[in-house]
């Protein structure tokens, strides 16, 4: 993926398997969240290409690849703030709905009914993320931590077989950090696979099945957690003396 004589991934090649939770790491500038806007179709690759369960998706758009079965969270969370958190996932759930607009207009019964089990699943959804509490509070209003579940829960509600996360435990405290981790560890049980962007390296390394490592545009590294961590590129590239003292 190249920006006019930048070169923010080159030869990039990664390949991550159905129920697996995959980690993708890097120091900052490195091309992890460029990766996702080209799986995610934000971006068409300058050259190779993106496929998804025996399909070509690069080039397509991004609704298509949300129907696909592909969702993600972001960076910066990204959420309707003056919605309530049923609401925001609600949205969500609208990628697969069939009534369009004038079975709106006209109040048409699959209408109503889409709507009501829509309602459902929402509710499910949250407490999923363990914030079924909070449906009907803003999302401006939840706490931090509630507003990264939350935009979780309406990632989930695509139905999506695959979840990228963009640094999910950004700004977390410790507690907040744990329960994040079951929360990953559930959606993949239940049958999703994941994959991760994340700075934090002991979640890293804790969770994810197989760690892919980028540094300038390129993979110099992936294999497991502790093939990961004990690899002299990788040290030198982003652990450094972190990797050193585990």
């Amino acid at each position: 993926m190249a920006f006019g004589g930048v070169v923010a991934m080159n030869e990039v090649d990664l390949t991550v398997r159905e129920g697996e939770i995959y980690a993708l790491i890097g120091p900052n500038g490195a091309g992890k969240t460029t990766t996702f806007n080209v799986v995610t179709g934000v971006y068409r690759p300058t050259t190779g290409e993106v496929r998804f369960a025996g399909q070509r998706i690069d080039g397509m758009k991004r609704f298509r690849v949300t129907k696909t079965g592909i969702a993600r969270t972001f960076q910066n969370i990204r959420l309707f703030h003056n919605m309530s958190a049923l609401e925001n996932v609600m949205v969500g759930l609208d990628a697969h709905h069939r009534t369009g607009a004038l079975g709106a207009v006209f109040g048409m019964p699959w209408h109503y009914r889409e709507e009501r089990r829509g309602r459902e699943r929402a509710l499910e959804l949250l407490d999923f993320v363990g914030i079924s509490g909070r449906a009907d509070e803003t999302a401006k209003n939840l706490p931090y931590g509630d507003q990264r579940r939350l935009e979780i829960a309406r990632a989930l509600g695509t139905d999506p077989r695959l979840l990228l996360l963009d640094e999910p435990a950004a700004g977390m405290n410790p507690a907040e950090k744990q329960s994040l981790q079951e929360l990953i560890r559930r959606i993949r049980d239940d049958g999703r696979t994941v994959l991760l962007i994340e700075h934090d390296m002991g979640l890293v390394m804790h969770i994810s099945d197989r760690v892919a490592v980028l540094d300038f545009g390129q993979l110099i590294a992936e294999g497991t957690p502790r093939e990961v961590q004990n690899n002299p590129k990788v040290i030198e590239a982003y652990l450094g003396a972190e990797a050193d003292a585990s």
